[in-house]
């Protein structure tokens, strides 16, 4: 009778450009292979993880408030934005200020960009759209909206590429957030199911270590990263760098106050309470 093996804990990966950073170094450390890895949009990873298909992986910080008594967040590990996120944008064809009441597409990848977008028109802008949902592609969006919602690699595509040929106005999720509050913003963070924690600390421990440590090798070799990129995406190597470089990978106070301000004006609860996975033992 053979011995039985542990199993691989399950971990999500967001298939956009912007989480390549987080992932590049793991074969390089060969924690790759310590994995078992599930890659889909992150609205679909956020599900998996609050429905236990997943022990640890991205959620989006929308849905990590709504189930934050199930889930601990893996400190020091997101993907956000410190002022501009290029990845995040509202397209328009006319001011923003012209919005009321005018036809807006809301990309069906991720509901916290989502959020935070109404948030601003709402708020910073005074206006309220006619929002819709529906698949995140520009050209499709703007025969029938005034405005779209774009997100991952179809907002880069869109806001280097196809706007500019449209004549068509990009606006920076990330930038609006922070010319509004001088505050980070964060999308998705990296959490465990409590219950996995408890049954597994260890592992936990290892699998966010070596999080850190792919994350950190891959900003020292960005530009390495954006080349082996650039082989297979539709952006040249020097843009691929500045936009790794523009997110902000991490998780500490600021971008805790940057939840905190942004469940305050979303008016959803927990951004106060964030309960980070505890450091090591010494």
């Amino acid at each position: 009778m053979s011995a039985h093996l542990p199993s691989r804990p399950r971990v999500g990966h967001i298939q956009f450009l912007n989480c390549l950073p987080l992932y590049w170094g793991l074969a390089r450390t060969g924690s790759l292979l310590d994995v078992e890895l599930s890659k889909d949009t992150p609205e679909r990873l956020s599900e998996q993880l609050v429905n236990g298909e997943l022990d640890i992986g991205p959620i989006t910080l929308v849905e990590f408030l709504r189930h934050a008594g199930e889930l601990v967040a893996l400190p020091d590990i997101a993907v956000g934005c410190d002022g501009p996120v290029m990845s995040c944008v509202l397209v328009s064809q006319r001011p923003l200020k012209d919005l009321d009441g005018a036809r807006v597409a809301l990309g069906s990848t991720s509901r916290t960009s989502v959020r935070l977008a109404r948030l601003l028109l709402a708020d910073r802008y005074g206006v309220s759209p006619r929002y819709y949902t529906c698949p995140p592609d520009l050209g499709v969006m703007m025969q029938e909206a005034d405005a779209a919602v774009l997100i991952g690699d179809a907002a880069l595509r869109a806001s280097l590429h196809d706007a500019p040929r449209l004549g068509l106005d990009v606006h920076d999720l990330g930038r609006m957030w922070h010319e509004w509050t001088g505050l980070p913003f964060v999308f998705a963070l990296w959490a465990v199911r409590r219950s996995y924690l408890e049954r597994e600390p260890a592992t936990v421990a290892e699998v966010h270590r070596a999080f850190l440590e792919s994350r950190d090798l891959s900003l020292t070799e960005v530009g390495k990263v954006a080349e082996q990129a650039a082989r297979w995406e539709a952006f040249d190597a020097r843009t691929l760098e500045r936009y790794f470089t523009t997110l902000d990978f991490g998780l500490g106070p600021r971008q805790l106050a940057g939840i905190e301000e942004f469940a305050r004006r979303a008016g959803l609860p927990g951004g106060d309470r964030v309960e980070l996975l505890p450091p090591p033992a010494a």
